[in-house]
């Protein structure tokens, strides 16, 4: 199977930046895509960032130029780069990935907090 581990969550003033990283525990060889999303207190889970098996990239409006994701395949880490942070990127922040081969299935890191004041 694949467990997926965040780390590089905390505390972080506004406008400042934080690097979020997934790492992979079991294979991915194929996927789809690997993808953040975040859950803010109260509210439901909410899309962050895709990058798609071909490379390409995908953002909402809310973190478009803010907030970039890579991925290291040698490493097996996926990473959310933010940055010019804002009160409302406070959040339970979660990686997922939605895998083909040698395990097929979505999987799910368990989270981190990231926390942005003033």
């Amino acid at each position: 199977q694949v467990q997926l581990v965040e780390s590089g969550g905390g505390v972080v003033q506004i406008g400042g930046s934080l690097t979020l990283s997934c790492a992979t525990y079991g294979r991915v060889f194929r996927f789809t895509s690997w993808n953040w999303f975040r859950q803010r207190p109260g509210s439901q889970r909410e899309w962050v960032a895709t990058l798609k098996t071909g490379g390409s990239t995908s953002y909402p409006d809310s973190v478009i130029g803010r907030f970039t994701i890579s991925r290291d395949s040698a490493a097996n880490t996926v990473t959310l780069q933010m940055n010019n942070l804002k009160p409302e990127d406070t959040a339970v922040y979660q990686c997922n990935v939605n895998a083909l081969s040698p395990y097929s299935g979505t999987f799910w890191g368990p989270g981190t907090q990231v926390t942005v004041s003033s």
